[in-house]
């Protein structure tokens, strides 16, 4: 009503006159008209908000009024009696005296800072870690593929002159016991006559065993062993002749057989992959 009363103007002291006096320190503008009392039935168990239930939480500061040429008179309290909330207990006991200086304790003060931030920082980075590491873990391959990816052959089941065929990875390996006769034609043969010029000894571990993927290199068909013109594979696709070492001699194939990569655990035991 104190709002109402400011923005009249020049009939400010006849509203104020027909409405209850605004709570405050000031007296009234004019006596307010009398009103006979009526008993109001009120819920005992809702509060009752009015002005007169308010008026213990209102400002008591001196009243200032403002004026423009452009915008509505306005009168409005002083909240100058604010109680500031009291912070103490959270506050460290060397900044406890206002009057003291804070640079005698700054050095402790920033020594706590400073640990509490690389603490913060060590445990974001190895959180980090963690996270990034068990992602990472997703993409790897499983177990039963690892086990797949590596496969063992026992040489003893594989007599002398004989090649034997595996699946490893999806696709035919080629395990191939070597006569002397084979190991001393192949050593023997000249290297300016091949299309992929690789000595014998550069594709074996053991001389006696050679290990190749059967793919041919022309277009991905599988060879036969122990045929063709030169006694090792032979594709029968397109014609391609690989020796007994897997290198191209004859055919469209441009490259020798891939080689795996594999190791010997003993004397009766290879492992590929």
């Amino acid at each position: 009503m104190l709002s109402v009363a400011a923005r009249a103007g020049p009939f400010a002291p006849f509203v104020s006159a027909a409405a209850h006096a605004v709570p405050g320190p000031l007296r009234p503008l004019a006596p307010a008209a009398p009103r006979t009392q009526h008993k109001v039935p009120l819920d005992p168990k809702r509060a009752l908000l009015c002005r007169e239930s308010l008026s213990g939480r209102a400002a008591r500061g001196g009243l200032v009024a403002s004026a423009s040429l452009n915008a509505p008179a306005s009168v409005r309290y002083v909240h100058n009696d604010v109680a500031v909330p009291d912070f103490s207990a959270y506050r460290r006991q060397d900044v406890q005296d206002p009057a003291a200086s804070s640079q005698g304790s700054s050095d402790s003060r920033k020594g706590f800072s400073y640990l509490m931030t690389a603490t913060t920082c060590v445990a974001t980075a190895y959180a980090a870690k963690n996270v990034v590491t068990q992602f990472i873990s997703t993409l790897s391959a499983s177990a039963d593929v690892l086990a797949l990816s590596k496969i063992e052959i026992k040489l003893s089941d594989i007599p002398e002159g004989k090649n034997m065929a595996f699946k490893w990875r999806g696709k035919p390996l080629f395990v191939r016991h070597r006569t002397q006769a084979e190991i001393k034609q192949e050593a023997e043969v000249d290297l300016a006559q091949l299309r992929d010029p690789q000595h014998d000894l550069d594709r074996v571990k053991k001389p006696e065993w050679v290990i190749l993927i059967g793919v041919c290199t022309h277009l991905g068909c599988v060879p036969i062993a122990n045929s063709g013109d030169f006694g090792g594979y032979y594709c029968p696709c397109h014609g391609s002749h690989y020796d007994a070492s897997g290198r191209i001699r004859k055919g469209p194939a441009p490259l020798n057989l891939e080689v795996p990569a594999y190791q010997f655990i003993g004397d009766d035991m290879v492992v590929v992959g």
